[in-house]
């Protein structure tokens, strides 16, 4: 991955925010390396740059947020990640969560449904060097059919429940995170979903706090 040099000077930030990752828990070592490596502060406008390295949410437009560094390491982490997996992430956003996959798995597919956040984030993949993520501007939460299946979903955005697209776009063994809830309410929960030959298993991940998933299978659009 290709930093620009003006960034090399937040490393000695990146390494701290890694140690507090490890201890609220994170374990994968791949997971904390690339996040050690990926300048936070590219994904952001210039009056947020300064909070960085926050464990905490930040605006990105469109009324839509990065997510805070102990989430993004905790869904990363989730997902059981190998290098020949192909990904499907729903909501592009900023572009950070989709840079570290990209670092960790062979290929990803992105899909955000705001075309000026995808072409800001497109426009930050190409500096940084990224050439193995795909995005499209669309309805994420009926998937992307013409790719499918995917070894590996990750959700980044909360769901009364995991549309049924995507979890029938998952190989069987893959998995689902997302959040799972009351959109309008204070907490969701983090669910990892696992496809066997019968069905799902499920497995609670911990109480977090998203925007809401937008799309026919989601929360349905303000009029």
């Amino acid at each position: 991955m290709r930093v620009p040099a003006q960034y090399t000077i937040t490393q000695p930030l990146r390494d701290q925010m890694v140690k507090t990752l490890a201890l609220e828990g994170v374990k994968n070592k791949s997971v904390l390396d690339v996040m050690g490596a990926l300048p936070r502060e590219i994904f952001l406008d210039l009056g947020f740059r300064s909070d960085a390295y926050k464990n905490s949410a930040l605006p990105i437009g469109e009324s839509q947020t990065i997510s805070q560094p102990l989430v993004v390491a905790i869904m990363t982490e989730a997902l059981q990640l190998e290098k020949s997996h192909k990904v499907l992430e729903i909501g592009t956003g900023s572009g950070y969560q989709a840079a570290i996959l990209s670092r960790l798995v062979r290929r990803l597919f992105s899909i955000e449904r705001h075309p000026s956040l995808s072409q800001v984030a497109v426009k930050r993949f190409e500096s940084l060097g990224i050439f193995n993520v795909v995005t499209k501007v669309g309805d994420g939460t009926l998937g992307w059919a013409e790719q499918a299946p995917f070894d590996r979903i990750m959700v980044t955005a909360a769901s009364p429940k995991a549309p049924r697209s995507l979890l029938e776009q998952l190989t069987v063994g893959g998995i689902l995170v997302i959040p799972v809830g009351d959109p309008a309410g204070d907490m969701q929960m983090l669910m990892r979903y696992t496809r066997t030959e019968t069905g799902f298993e499920e497995k609670s991940l911990g109480p977090v706090r998203f925007v809401p998933l937008i799309g026919a299978q989601g929360v349905p659009e303000a009029r």
